[in-house]
């Protein structure tokens, strides 16, 4: 499964998902439990991955934001101001038994706001 991929100014690998089916991979096979788990709330959306915890790399605040951007730009929400986004380590992330391809819960959640528009700066 092909994912569009970034990276951060940093330097640290940003992974988005583009559909459902690309989503449940790349939340449920792809990732480090120790990487960041990124989605918008309250709208549909890729999930997005800041591919930190393999190679113990700290989140720095820049490369949040960008991971951030990317989840509003490829959301439902990518012509609004500010966004709301959660993220979470990739471990506090599940699947229920039975829910459609794209459908996760999250525990351990924190939420930052950003602008789609990010995204020209990477």
């Amino acid at each position: 499964m092909k994912f569009k991929t970034f990276k951060s100014t940093a330097g640290i690998e940003i992974l988005v998902g583009g559909d459902d089916r690309s989503n449940d991979q790349l939340t449920l096979k792809a990732g480090h439990p120790e990487d960041i788990w990124l989605h918008v709330n309250g709208a549909p959306g890729s999930h997005v991955l800041l591919r930190c915890g393999a190679e113990g790399k700290v989140a720095d605040k820049d490369s949040l934001k960008e991971a951030a951007a990317l989840a509003a730009w490829f959301s439902k929400l990518r012509s609004a101001g500010l966004v709301s986004v959660h993220y979470c380590r990739l471990k506090h992330v599940g699947k229920p038994r039975g829910a459609k391809p794209g459908s996760v819960t999250i525990k351990r959640a924190k939420s930052l706001k950003v602008r789609p528009d990010l995204l020209d700066e990477l």
